[in-house]
């Protein structure tokens, strides 16, 4: 973890302790990696030992590091390039994302095994990295987004056995669409690795994807975006997903959905709703031209599309950001939102140690300021960014 300051170990006392379980008043302990106690009151006292940060809060808001499932880069890096991807990881953590699921956009055979390649022996060096996301190349023409259409094509079992091979344990998720010929078949190969699937980028009707729901995929990739409506007769894959009880991944921007929709996603998907950046490389910069795979992107008033359309080029959200926003614009539950930042995707991931302030967790902590920005920013018991007013330190 580049940029890292370690300790022994941390006390955080006089927070506001807000996660999925609720929103207390207390404190915890941490050891290492690892919170090791927690509790109310004034018992983190005797506690205490030389070389322990003691953290004051100071009544704020304390959350679990958020983790983001789908995100391809920030400060001009993308994480499809032969570059280091360490600015892009420190802008994000900066802003509260704690772990990390690099996503990579659709590209040839070779580009992509590379690219996965890379973020294995990434997460091989950093714990913050979780692996990787495949997004494509297995996508609708129709529905391809900001997408190569020349790379785009049908699954294929050998292909997929490469990626899985590339990635070395580390692929995650692949989003794919349903209706593509050879899906069902490749939807089997993935899911017997343990990769997550999700549905996305699609023309699938509702059946077609509630059958994929049916046969093991967990997760909608940015729900509404790059797929069919909702209509009274064709509710479409987000209907699907809903009745089925998968993860809803939403970009809650208010460029890329609605604000309607996204608060009313919060409704009908209770508990399974993961906020997600989507954000590319332009994340943290000024307005310009930037790229994405091999297309090229026009960033212009903070939004990202792909040169002279207005198709959407994924976003410059961060996830301190999309909590604000469901908090104060959707008039989300606190408790909700940092859910869907925290435990929503760690159990999509299946890591029972992350999302949650709790014993035996990992400390990955985040202590935020009244605008719902990370002051303070922990991550598997190491500083990663500290903005505190130094008295309080």
């Amino acid at each position: 973890m580049a940029g890292a300051v370690s300790a022994r170990g941390f006390i955080v006392h006089d927070a506001v302790l807000l996660d999925a379980d609720g929103r207390r008043e207390g404190w915890f302990r941490t050891e290492g990696p690892a919170i090791v106690d927690i509790g109310s009151g004034d018992d983190w006292r005797a506690l205490r030992y030389d070389g322990m940060r003691a953290i004051d809060a100071r009544g704020a808001n304390v959350t679990p590091g958020f983790i983001d499932l789908h995100g391809h880069g920030a400060a001009g890096v993308s994480y499809d390039d032969d570059v280091s991807p360490l600015a892009a990881l420190d802008h994000h953590r900066r802003h509260g994302t704690t772990r990390s699921v690099l996503s990579v956009v659709s590209g040839s055979a070779q580009n992509q095994a590379r690219a996965l390649q890379r973020i294995a022996q990434l997460a091989d060096q950093d714990p913050l990295v979780l692996g990787s996301h495949l997004e494509g190349p297995f996508l609708s023409p129709a529905r391809r987004g900001a997408h190569d259409p020349a790379v785009l094509t049908d699954p294929a079992v050998d292909l997929v056995s490469r990626q899985v091979d590339a990635a070395r344990g580390t692929l995650r998720m692949v989003t794919i669409a349903p209706e593509r010929p050879g899906s069902e078949d490749a939807q089997d190969v993935y899911q017997a690795h343990d990769v997550v699937v999700a549905l996305g980028h699609t023309e699938a009707d509702y059946a077609t994807a509630l059958a994929a729901f049916g046969r093991g995929a967990r997760a909608l990739t940015h729900a509404f975006n790059a797929m069919p409506p909702v209509l009274h007769r064709a509710p479409g894959p987000v209907m699907a997903a809903v009745d089925a009880g998968a993860v809803l991944e939403l970009i809650a921007d208010g460029v890329h959905v609605h604000d309607s929709l996204s608060a009313g996603l919060f409704r009908l998907a209770p508990g399974r709703v993961a906020l997600v950046t989507d954000a590319m490389a332009a994340t943290g910069c000024v307005d310009g031209d930037y790229r994405l795979g091999a297309l090229d992107v026009e960033l212009r008033g903070g939004v990202a599309r792909l040169a002279g359309t207005d198709t959407l080029a994924g976003s410059t959200l961060t996830q301190d950001a999309a909590l604000r926003r469901a908090v104060e614009d959707l008039r989300i539950d606190p408790v909700v939102a940092v859910a869907a930042l925290t435990l929503v995707p760690a159990t999509l991931l299946g890591r029972r140690d992350l999302g949650r302030l709790a014993v035996g967790a990992r400390a990955d902590f985040l202590v935020l300021g009244d605008d719902w920005s990370p002051r303070l920013v922990v991550a598997e018991g190491s500083v990663v960014s500290d903005r505190r007013d130094p008295s309080l330190a």
